[in-house]
């Protein structure tokens, strides 16, 4: 694992020591990625630098040492990420006669040893992996910039000053000589509004993210090629077409065995490893299956927050007991979350409005303190149905379907003339005579939103609102038309055969997972030099769980059926059978109490106008509707908080420019 940088510029006319000096630059943004090493390599002639941090996993020797040059030297790499599969790679290419005569044990050999063999196209349909690299060819002078298939690694670029510049976080593109990058004011406005979104923008103009399972090749123009190697919405499509045939028996011990492989594969390390443990689903099945392949202990850890009422670590106990795992757990007081918020920003390189990122950055760091390696639970919610939306809507739309709209309107028109407010006491009075599957941490705001949905004329509208913290006719980015929905609000090019659940899931495996959920695991994990891996991702697995029809997935008020069946063949399901529950600060509280001197500072309206970003009006609004318990606005103020604490941060200066008013220009 590491964290790469550098430039292309064929008109470049520096010496050595400056590009050396300016990629150093980069990667000095990206020491905490890789501490254990640091290399760079540079071609003048060329205008070409690469540099690299590297987090030493497998072979820890100089062996390892990046930038890499091929055995021919025709390419030279700058590699971020792991190829679980690197041992059988070496072994076809000795038995093709194309493997050269090893250096050392590492993965970044062998993949260069199979580009220089089959070609890039080739190689990458070989690797199973986490990935992201710059390869440069020095035969046709091109630099290659490539992502791993579900983008589990990040990999940004942009022109900056004539040059190409790239880096594994949009820290080091930034600190490329002379950069001046603006605030992008479509993505804030996406970022504050929209729960699922998807785009290859960034916070900044200038930069762009590598779309998965894509490479781009920047020739001597720097024009580039780009060649898409994996698709997920293909494999949904082909997925659908090719329904997997067998019984729901099989289809347990088929995913039981992938799952166990893809388990086994990301295992492989040749420095201490464990399992990051929820309680949940997800994690659960992670360490019950490595257990069960491990002659030793395996180490789990999992962090408990006491008073939110939300406390998984009994549950993760319990667990790790029966697994028999070498269990750690820290629990951490409110005052410890709540003086540890106000810093998130300096640890992330966009505004990150998941505040479940405090969980994540706590249980690395935890973890980080005896392993390298973590394995965790993340994508099986988004492959098989885990969240209550993935039940909730279509429901509703079964429900709503064959009501006339007129009718479903004025229905919704009744359901808000009562407060939110009224409606949680309400159901706070009726909890004890409520089944479980109807009891709700905020029922009003839930009903609220289920009118909303009434209201809607499509399964598309009725997503659409789902994915929404604002109103389409709240104005929240100064000078921006966002009079018509951001085109990621639309479900992912699907075709119609699709039933909702699965449209829903394909979507949000493509947006909302790479953008926030991937994103919040990367930056919360290399904050600490702890590599993350993520079993559920295996493409193998991802590309199974396309093709299973919903009833395996959600079925009734069970959510993750079939991967409920495969924890069960381990873990009694008295463990594990308890409704989601997630991770949630109680910010709803803390807002109003003891992070409200913060809050109230980052959103002073004049401090806001002068920036001239966002508009001051409906933010203090939905401020003063929460301050005084009219409504429970957290989800509407958190991402506001999380940019302007940003910007204080990563906004050394502002300028007011004739084409961007207000725009910030980083120096």
């Amino acid at each position: 694992m590491c964290g790469i940088a550098g430039f292309f510029n064929p008109r470049c006319h520096l010496s050595p020591e400056s590009m050396t000096r300016r990629v150093i630059d980069m990667t000095n943004c990206l020491v905490h990625r890789g501490p254990d090493d640091e290399g760079v390599w540079v071609d003048p002639s060329a205008g070409v630098a690469l540099g690299n941090r590297r987090l030493a996993i497998i072979d820890l020797s100089l062996e390892g040492h990046q930038p890499m040059h091929s055995p021919s030297g025709r390419y030279v790499i700058a590699y971020n990420g792991e190829i679980y599969n690197f041992a059988a790679i070496a072994r076809t290419l000795e038995s093709e006669g194309l493997a050269p005569c090893w250096r050392g044990r590492s993965d970044t050999e062998v993949i260069l040893a199979a580009i220089e063999a089959w070609g890039l196209d080739k190689a990458l349909e070989s690797f199973n992996g986490m990935f992201a690299f710059a390869l440069w060819d020095a035969r046709e002078r091109t630099l290659s910039l490539v992502r791993d298939r579900l983008g589990v690694k990040p990999l940004y670029y942009g022109h900056l000053n004539g040059a190409l510049v790239f880096g594994s976080e949009l820290k080091a593109v930034a600190a490329y000589a002379n950069a001046a990058l603006t605030i992008n004011r479509d993505w804030l406005d996406r970022q504050l509004r929209s729960i699922h979104r998807g785009s290859e923008d960034t916070i900044y103009r200038e930069i762009r993210s590598m779309r998965p399972g894509t490479h781009l090749t920047f020739d001597r123009t720097q024009m580039a090629h780009e060649c898409v190697y994996w698709s997920a919405t293909e494999k949904a499509e082909s997925g659908l077409r090719g329904r997997f045939a067998g019984s729901e028996t099989e289809a347990i011990e088929r995913l039981d065995s992938l799952l166990s492989d893809a388990v086994r594969l990301r295992a492989i390390s040749d420095v201490p490893l464990g399992v990051l443990l929820s309680g949940g689903i997800d994690s659960s099945t992670v360490l019950a299956l490595l257990q069960r392949q491990s002659s030793r202990k395996i180490r789990s850890f999992s962090i408990g927050f006491p008073d939110t009422g939300l406390d998984e670590a009994p549950a993760a106990r319990k667990i790790a007991d029966h697994i028999g795992s070498d269990h750690t757990e820290l629990y951490m007081e409110p005052g410890d979350i709540i003086r540890l918020i106000p810093s998130l920003a300096g640890l992330t390189d966009q505004p990150q409005s998941d505040p479940s990122y405090v969980s994540n950055y706590v249980a690395y760091r935890l973890a980080g303190q005896s392993v390298t390696v973590a394995l965790c639970g993340d994508g099986g919610d988004e492959l098989f149905g885990g969240y209550h939306r993935h039940r909730w809507l279509p429901r509703v739309c079964r429900w709503l379907g064959w009501l006339p709209v007129s009718i479903r309107k004025q229905a919704a028109r009744a359901l808000t003339a009562i407060p939110p407010a009224r409606l949680d006491r309400i159901f706070g009075i009726m909890e004890p005579v409520l089944p479980a599957r109807l009891q709700e941490r905020t029922p009003g705001a839930k009903l609220h939103r289920l009118a909303r949905w009434m209201a809607s004329t499509s399964y598309e509208e009725m997503y659409r609102i789902l994915s929404s913290r604002w109103d389409a006719h709240d104005r929240l980015i100064v000078d921006h038309d966002a009079d018509q929905p951001p085109t990621d609000f639309a479900f992912v090019r699907l075709n119609g055969e699709f039933d909702i659940l699965e449209r829903m899931l394909a979507h949000e495996l493509v947006t909302t997972f790479v953008d926030t959920q991937l994103n919040k695991v990367d930056r919360a994990s290399m904050a600490v030099s702890v590599e993350a891996r993520v079993p559920f991702l295996d493409y193998r697995l991802v590309e199974f769980a396309f093709t299973l029809p919903p009833d395996l997935k959600a079925r009734g008020e069970t959510g993750k059926y079939i991967l409920r069946r495969v924890l069960h063949r381990y873990v009694p399901e008295t463990l594990y059978r308890r409704p989601k529950m997630g991770f949630h600060l109680p910010l709803s509280t803390w807002l109003r109490g003891p992070l409200r001197e913060w809050a109230e500072e980052l959103l002073d309206p004049s401090c806001i106008r002068q920036e001239g970003f966002l508009e001051p009006a409906p933010i203090r609004l939905k401020w003063h509707e929460h301050l005084s318990g009219q409504r429970d606005r957290a989800d509407h103020i958190w991402p506001v908080l999380m940019f302007r604490s940003w910007l204080k941060q990563h906004g050394p200066g502002v300028s007011t420019m004739p084409e961007d008013r207000g725009a910030l220009v980083v120096h």
